[in-house]
């Protein structure tokens, strides 16, 4: 069921996410109203969630169309820019689709939260900048996308600047900035976020239609064709010379709106606590664009903003989507001549206040805070989407973090461990500051799988500890043995075992006992079958705990002492 509520919501997702995304994609208006109507039936009936809501969304538009506009121009040749468009959703329900029929969903993990922060962050500055041209009322805009040819060519067309149009802009981006300021501070005033872009395009509207603005430099919309989605499978172009670009594009778009709408998806699962299937959500949304872009329709997904709104309104299932579609096939039938008179500029105010959210401010602190590593993954996708493009500055990110992950996995986290005092527990010296050293003993434990990734550097760092402690040591405290603490390593391949081997042939040169302690299940059996080969491991090795093992050996020791 779905209250009155509700058929605001879908009005604001009409305006805001129909009319105005597609203009930021340099897709016709008319593109953006198709992608409302039939994406939201597809998904009623094949997605899993209840309160995703699905249409065209910022991030998508703004990549297809920088994207795209690096090959063809959408004014000069507009209905090939309209094929590659088309051609490029097809690619990206492709892509969406074979990630959930393979079960692949684990690529989109790779886009980790400080990337999707810093990426979010950059692309609603590209995005806000974007809509200068609507907001000074500038007839000659650069088409480039990043912050200095933008703000360039802001300056360089001074003159074009329109004190109508920058007075209309500021009036309504206020109104906008204002509503969406009331909602957030009182959440049961959430309607009026959401009626709010109905209300500025219908004011707005007015005033052009009463005082004749578009004949003082206040640019309109324009006539758009009634109608429901014409056919458009015979649009789509394979044709080699662009089947590079299109399948680029689609996989660039079809990952990130896979991305948003699973994630929003989870979220508002685990708020009314049921399950999502992320395969299925994968496929429901991959068929919706294969679907789209044989109905005229580009990239669609599930939005944070539209579902809250559903969230908010009471809504209780995927039903939502239905109506919001029937809204958009009655206004594409009778109401298109309405629009006639909307002036470009409120459609540019919409989609900055509807993009501002994306600034998480307070997330980007919490990741400084918590992991600098990841700030700088956050700060390389931002400044790469805002200096050089939106595409690239996403690759620098998810490169860094794809380093990341592999410097972790070749420099494994590697730690000496000390005695606290009175137990037989044995924790971190740098982290415990009770823990102190056993004589006698070099404690290591390795919180890593062990593999030919990494056990030339475990090898490396061991025997330079080795060397460290023997060096220090005096006739008290003469290192006799190295344990090794296998109870973190949840995996090793043969390659580890060898390193074990060789450890052990190491140690025992230097007169020292190379000592294991509690092996998991997998790492434990893969010993005993090359001790099985070879004998290199005897039961007396191999102890339950690292208390254990200094006991016994301690009092091995004070037994075999002359």
């Amino acid at each position: 069921m779905c209250s009155t509520k509700q058929l605001a919501a879908s009005y604001r997702s009409l305006r805001v996410n129909g009319i105005s995304y597609a203009k930021l994609a340099s897709l016709p208006p008319i593109i953006g109203l198709y992608s409302s109507f039939v994406p939201p039936m597809v998904y009623a009936v094949l997605g899993s969630s209840r309160d995703l809501a699905v249409g065209p969304v910022s991030i998508a538009s703004l990549i297809m169309g920088s994207m795209l506009r690096q090959a063809v121009s959408p004014a000069a040749e507009p209905l090939l820019f309209l094929q590659l468009a088309f051609t490029s959703t097809f690619f990206a329900g492709l892509v969406q689709a074979s990630l959930g029929i393979l079960r692949l969903g684990f690529i989109i993990d790779f886009l980790s939260k400080a990337t999707l922060v810093g990426f979010m962050a950059g692309a609603a500055i590209i995005v806000s900048l974007q809509q200068l041209k609507a907001l000074l009322g500038i007839v000659h805009f650069t088409t480039e996308m990043g912050l200095v040819p933008v703000m360039a060519s802001v300056i360089h067309h001074t003159k074009e600047w329109s004190w109508q149009t920058i007075l209309m802009a500021v009036c309504f981006l206020v109104l906008l900035l204002t509503a969406r300021h009331v909602s957030m501070k009182w959440p049961k005033l959430f309607w009026v976020s959401a009626c709010a872009p109905l209300a500025c395009v219908i004011v707005s509207t007015l005033l052009v239609f009463l005082f004749k603005a578009q004949k003082h430099g206040i640019s309109i919309i324009g006539q758009l064709k009634c109608g429901l989605n014409r056919p458009s499978w015979d649009k789509l172009l394979f044709d080699p010379q662009y089947l590079g670009l299109t399948v680029k594009t689609g996989l660039v778009t079809g990952i990130i709106s896979l991305t948003e709408g699973v994630a929003v998806g989870r979220t508002f699962a685990s708020l009314k606590d049921y399950q999502v299937d992320g395969n299925k959500e994968m496929m429901a949304i991959g068929l919706m664009n294969i679907v789209g872009s044989c109905t005229s329709c580009y990239v669609t997904t599930g939005a944070f903003s539209r579902s809250a709104v559903n969230h908010n309104a009471g809504c209780k299932t995927a039903m939502s989507n239905v109506i919001m579609a029937l809204t958009v096939m009655v206004t594409l039938l009778f109401l298109m001549p309405l629009f006639v008179y909307t002036p470009n500029v409120v459609l540019g105010a919409i989609i900055i206040a509807a993009v501002i959210g994306l600034i998480d401010l307070p997330a980007v602190y919490n990741i400084w805070k918590m992991d600098k590593m990841d700030f700088l993954v956050c700060l390389c996708a931002f400044a790469g989407v805002i200096f050089i493009s939106v595409q690239q500055g996403l690759a620098i990110a998810v490169g860094i973090s794809i380093f990341r992950v592999l410097l972790q996995i070749t420099r494994p986290k590697m730690m000496i461990q000390g005695n606290i005092k009175g137990t037989d527990i044995y924790r971190n010296l740098h982290q415990y500051k009770d823990a102190q050293r056993v004589p006698g003993f070099l404690i290591l434990t390795v919180e890593a799988p062990i593999n030919f990734a990494n056990t030339n550097y475990l090898n490396e760092r061991i025997k330079r500890w080795i060397e460290e402690e023997s060096s220090a040591g005096t006739k008290q405290s003469e290192l006799h043995f190295v344990i090794l603490d296998l109870s973190a390593v949840p995996a090793i391949d043969t390659s580890g075992i060898s390193f074990l081997i060789d450890l052990k042939k190491s140690t025992e040169k230097h007169g020292l006992e190379l000592i294991l302690v509690n092996p998991t299940g997998e790492v434990m059996e893969k010993i005993q079958r090359a001790n099985d080969a070879h004998g290199h491991f005897k039961s007396d090795i191999l102890y339950l705990t690292t208390g254990e093992a200094v006991a016994s050996l301690s009092t091995f020791s004070k037994m075999t002492a002359p």
